[in-house]
């Protein structure tokens, strides 16, 4: 009776795990690329780069005609069903222009935070970025970096200021964290003044100091800025 009892506590190896190996157990955690639909893909919220059918965006399209989508995007599965694109917003417009309806993406479980982070570091790597998508994508990275309370890319010391975080994201991109809050000021801006600034009839110095007007200030002086480039333009 006690040996039966012994027998039956002892828990044997199955089969599978014998002949399972280190390296297979490991590919089976492995991220995988899946042909997902594109109807189960939804844009980031508040993705602050603009997406255009632009000729760049069309070349882009015939190519993903051709040879189809070279590079997987990442998504994040969304908690009510489908995905959430974290990069490759511009791969998923050219897919659809192409007239596909799958796109080959990675799925990875990432909180919002992290998800913001990657989001606007793959998007940095455009050449030709907006000042006002700059904006928004280095406040949106900022906040994220500040509820996560750390330096999660160069040491694990705890963030002490707002200037601190910044900083981590200027070396990013080579710019100072006194140039990255400039241009977080930027979102300050109405509407119609940072539509300016993208078109490059305002410039960056004196939009920043604009961003400090209130919201009302600024719509009350929009007509004069614009009366100010016509006579500038009809000298």
């Amino acid at each position: 009776m006690v040996k039966n009892d012994v027998r039956n506590s002892i828990k044997l190896t199955s089969v599978d795990d014998l002949f399972t190996t280190e390296e297979s157990r490991a590919e089976q955690q492995r991220e995988k690329v899946l042909d997902i639909p594109l109807s189960e893909i939804s844009d980031f919220p508040n993705h602050p780069f603009k997406v255009k059918a632009d000729e760049a965006m069309l070349e882009m399209a015939d190519s993903v005609k051709q040879y189809g989508v070279l590079v997987p995007g990442l998504v994040r599965p969304k908690a009510d069903g489908g995905y959430e694109m974290v990069a490759g917003h511009r791969r998923k417009k050219a897919s659809e222009l192409a007239g596909k309806e799958n796109m080959p993406c990675i799925v990875r479980e990432l909180d919002d935070d992290a998800a913001t982070i990657i989001m606007v570091d793959s998007n940095l790597q455009r050449e030709s970025i907006l000042p006002s998508e700059k904006a928004f994508a280095y406040k949106m990275k900022l906040e994220a970096m500040n509820r996560q309370g750390q330096r999660t890319d160069l040491t694990s010391r705890q963030v002490v200021g707002r200037l601190e975080s910044a900083d981590i994201i200027g070396k990013d991109v080579g710019e100072s964290g006194r140039q990255i809050q400039r241009y977080i000021r930027l979102t300050e801006l109405i509407q119609p003044v940072l539509e300016m600034v993208d078109e490059k009839q305002i410039a960056f110095n004196p939009a920043v100091e604009i961003s400090y007007l209130a919201e009302n200030e600024q719509q009350a002086g929009y007509p004069y800025m614009w009366l100010t480039l016509d006579d500038s333009s009809v000298a």
